[in-house]
């Protein structure tokens, strides 16, 4: 099952950044999302697994969709990347790939005393509502304000375009 679900993410991600049509790309990191989750589960990270599903696969990527569709034609194609563009990025991804495997390989995984400490839906549900040191509730909240505002920025953005034709 994980070399499935490691296949899935590997070949839903590579369509992701290949697509022309953005809506296709939209859905094929729905895709990754839900395999990402897939993974989660079968660690027994039944927690990190619902949040993956509801917060991207079910927030982010709907709000993604609902963005595209309000700024853009269903049929619009992207355009091509020219040969130095693409070289550029070929170049970025082999030097982010060799950067991530010299970190990997130089890191010991050791496992510390305070990595034993296993936490209970309880304790993960105080740490995201309090506003404390260990809290997450503040980037929660500076986060929706973003997603709030982009998706402001795109209504604006479609009705100018609407008004325009």
């Amino acid at each position: 099952m994980f070399y499935l679900l490691s296949g899935m993410i590997l070949i839903f991600s590579v369509m992701t950044v290949t697509s022309r049509r953005i809506l296709r790309s939209a859905v094929y990191l729905l895709f990754v999302l839900v395999a990402t989750s897939g993974i989660y589960f079968m660690m027994n990270y039944n927690f990190l697994a619902a949040v993956q599903l509801t917060v991207y696969a079910g927030g982010i990527v709907v709000l993604i969709i609902f963005s595209i569709l309000l700024t853009s034609h269903i049929s619009e194609r992207a355009k091509m990347a020219g040969i130095k563009q693409s070289l550029l990025s070929a170049l970025a991804v082999v030097a982010g790939a060799m950067l991530t495997l010299i970190v990997i390989f130089r890191y010991s995984f050791v496992r510390s005393s305070q990595q034993a400490i296993a936490y209970d839906v309880k304790t993960i549900g105080r740490h995201l509502v309090s506003y404390g040191s260990d809290g997450y509730a503040l980037p929660f909240e500076v986060v929706s304000i973003l997603l709030l505002a982009a998706m402001i920025g795109a209504i604006v953005v479609a009705r100018k375009e609407s008004k325009i034709k």
